[in-house]
């Protein structure tokens, strides 16, 4: 009984981290993709120094990576997908923690993601083997 109570919880706990995630990449992307880099940089101020190009390519990849993270699973085409999403949330974080922190800005934002996004992929790695 534990074990089925357990899992059911490990799955809910999933499914709330992929949305949080998602939703916040989702968010991001659009503030990237469509919002001036006058009004952007006010927010963020690294978009304001940085080529525009690459604030517009890290707007496609947290697009990518929000819808990679819940459309697998909810519309069931391939959700072992999902896993690489989230592999792929880590590796942004990753890499934003030492875009940041060459900048002297804190990582902190990005450490937290990145921990969220081995959560999903630690929980959803389960059939992503069979897809290699």
């Amino acid at each position: 009984m534990s074990i089925r109570k357990s899992s059911k919880w490990l799955h809910t706990a999933l499914w709330g981290v992929q949305a949080l995630l998602s939703v916040t990449l989702v968010w991001a992307a659009y503030m990237k993709l469509f919002q001036t880099p006058e009004a952007l940089s006010a927010m963020w101020p690294w978009t304001g120094q940085v080529p525009p190009l690459l604030v517009k390519c890290t707007g496609v990849i947290d697009l990518l990576a929000g819808l990679g993270l819940m459309l697998p699973g909810l519309l069931n085409i391939r959700p072992a997908l999902t896993f690489f999403a989230a592999a792929g949330v880590v590796l942004l974080m990753v890499c934003a923690m030492v875009f940041h922190l060459s900048r002297g800005e804190s990582p902190a934002f990005n450490m937290v993601f990145a921990a969220l996004g081995a959560f999903v992929a630690w929980g959803r790695q389960e059939g992503a083997a069979s897809l290699c």
